[in-house]
């Protein structure tokens, strides 16, 4: 099954921290990259753009509105898919990742088309 890992941390760590800092957060993801692509479980991986890049759309009276719109101090900055047998394994996965004040929403998968997907 497919299990989605949310990754939520608050932006300003993120922000505060120097390249060589996140640089290194970021090697610590690609080693996990590798042994989960070696293993062939890891879908889609992905870092999102600042939440003052993002709009929100309300559906029910067509509002768009700019900039972040969850009222928490951690905003959904990435996530990964990954194919696990129990959650339990998908949780594991997500305790391997490095943090910065995160918290992981660790959540199935229903749907996932990725022909759909063209860049």
């Amino acid at each position: 099954m497919l299990y989605s890992i949310l990754i939520y941390t608050p932006e300003d760590k993120v922000n505060a921290m120097t390249q060589a800092e996140d640089n290194a957060h970021v090697a610590q993801h690609l080693k996990l990259h590798e042994k989960l692509v070696a293993e062939n479980r890891l879908g889609p991986v992905m870092r999102l753009m600042p939440t003052r890049k993002a709009v929100h759309y309300r559906s029910s009276d067509r509002t768009v509105i700019d900039g972040p719109f969850a009222e928490t101090k951690e905003q959904l900055l990435g996530l990964y898919i990954v194919d696990c047998q129990t959650q339990e394994e998908a949780l594991d996965i997500a305790r391997s990742l490095p943090t910065v004040g995160t918290v992981f929403e660790i959540r199935p998968v229903e749907l996932y088309f990725p022909d759909r997907i063209r860049s």
